[in-house]
């Protein structure tokens, strides 16, 4: 009979795991539909690369707004009605684009998309302990690892979606003979007449995506979830944060998973500007993304497999290591080659968030709920570093270097700071090593 230890999922919990893990797909379609958008309102709102970049701050920063309230919701009732809270958030954000497109505000957009946040911090708060609980600990971070590698399935298909019914559709992206924007040589008027049309295009997959979510509402609301919620509710969440920031290795994992979210929102959102520099139209370089995200999907699933046989700490810290080196590649090496590697970057991203929740959480216990809240805040990342590469970007040129190239010394800094925490989780404190 096989150690229950070792079960990564209980046939008993299978079907409340699909669902659960389904919401991964859910939230990752929603990222990266949303990241080329930074591109597209840059063009067609006629604003700066930073100003565009609010776009990731409105998204990510709704994380670290509502992550809190999310797991103090959770903890007060149950795993399921956070859920269903954080569908309708979900759904309320993304059916706001319907008015923010009829009145051409972008500040419009970017509260739809801050509230819509609201629903993913919801989801991301509940969904990611309630994994970790189907199991035994020995597992968890395995088990976690799994269900996360449904999540860039999800962003594929938003990135499919962005490139083939968004970007392409675009009439602010086409281009003349010599490869310059036709739209930059347009008057008011007919700037006026693409913008609508643009807006309205870049609306409707959103509204679609919020009736598919209210769907899920339904299909949640009637289904039936295990209670895995063991905490102790007298415990106050005051006491629980106490502990957490005395924790040393917690504390720096979430500082850890700032950097990691920033790294990645800042690789997968500046492609298409890097490649806009080499000259290649926007839902052109989209799929570069797409590219990036398979090579990321194929990367977990294999990064999962190897956590049977090795360390999870040492292969985070490798994988930092790796994304070190391909970001000094985008750096320096101009053309073509840096475009290869910032794509190849994907690869040694994949494991990192899910390993860093992982390990960030062991043995925390009754504390975990609130643990995973700050893990979730931590996602604010993507909000403060896309704006400051933006700004970077906006420079044009730095010193012999194309100033799109010069950005991703921030995504460099950040695996720096990811190694270091692989390292002292590996050798400082190691006692919940698998």
């Amino acid at each position: 009979m096989k150690d229950p230890k070792k079960i990564v999922i209980d046939k008993k919990l299978l079907v409340p795991f699909i669902l659960i893990t389904s919401l991964f797909a859910l939230w990752g379609f929603a990222n990266d539909i949303t990241n080329p958008m930074v591109a597209a309102f840059k063009t067609v709102m006629e604003i700066s690369n930073a100003k565009a970049a609010m776009v990731q701050f409105a998204f990510y920063g709704g994380y670290a707004t509502m992550a809190i309230p999310a797991a103090l919701f959770v903890k007060r009732f149950s795993y399921k009605k956070g859920i269903l809270v954080g569908l309708s958030l979900y759904a309320i954000g993304a059916l706001l684009f319907i008015p923010a497109a009829q009145y051409e505000i972008f500040g419009f957009f970017l509260v739809s998309l801050y509230i819509l946040t609201f629903g993913l911090a919801f989801l991301e708060t509940t969904a990611n302990p309630y994994i970790l609980s189907m199991g035994s600990e020995e597992t968890a971070t395995q088990r976690l690892n799994l269900a996360q590698s449904f999540n860039p399935m999800g962003s594929i298909l938003g990135m499919f979606v962005a490139s083939q019914v968004i970007l392409s559709a675009l009439d602010s992206d086409k281009r003349d003979a010599a490869g310059g924007l036709i739209f930059n040589t347009l008057n008011a008027a007919e700037k006026a007449a693409v913008r609508t049309h643009d807006l309205g295009v870049i609306r409707n997959p959103y509204v679609i995506l919020g009736l598919f979510v209210i769907a899920m509402i339904v299909v949640i609301a009637v289904s039936k979830m295990p209670k895995r919620d063991n905490a102790d509710h007298t415990i106050r969440a005051i006491d629980s944060f106490k502990r957490l920031t005395k924790n040393i290795k917690y504390r720096e994992g979430v500082i850890a998973q700032v950097f990691y979210v920033g790294a990645q929102i800042m690789c997968w959102t500046f492609i298409i500007q890097y490649a806009d520099n080499l000259g290649i139209p926007k839902a052109q370089a989209q799929n570069y993304n797409i590219v990036a995200m398979a090579i990321f999907i194929s990367s977990r699933l294999i990064s999962t497999f190897l956590m049977k046989y090795m360390n999870a700490r040492f292969l985070l810290t490798l994988f930092a290591v790796g994304g070190m080196l391909t970001t000094t590649g985008v750096i320096l090496i101009q053309g073509m080659p840096g475009l290869y590697l910032l794509v190849a970057t994907s690869a040694f991203m994949s494991l990192m968030f899910p390993t860093i929740y992982g390990i960030a959480l062991e043995g925390l216990k009754d504390d975990a709920t609130l643990g995973a809240a700050g893990l979730v805040m931590a996602i604010v990342g993507g909000a403060l570093m896309p704006p400051l590469q933006g700004m970077i970007i906006d420079q044009g040129t730095i010193g012999f270097l194309p100033a799109v190239n010069f950005s991703f010394i921030l995504p460099f800094i950040c695996f720096v700071a990811i190694a270091i925490y692989g390292y002292r989780t590996l050798k400082v404190y190691p006692e919940f090593s698998a």
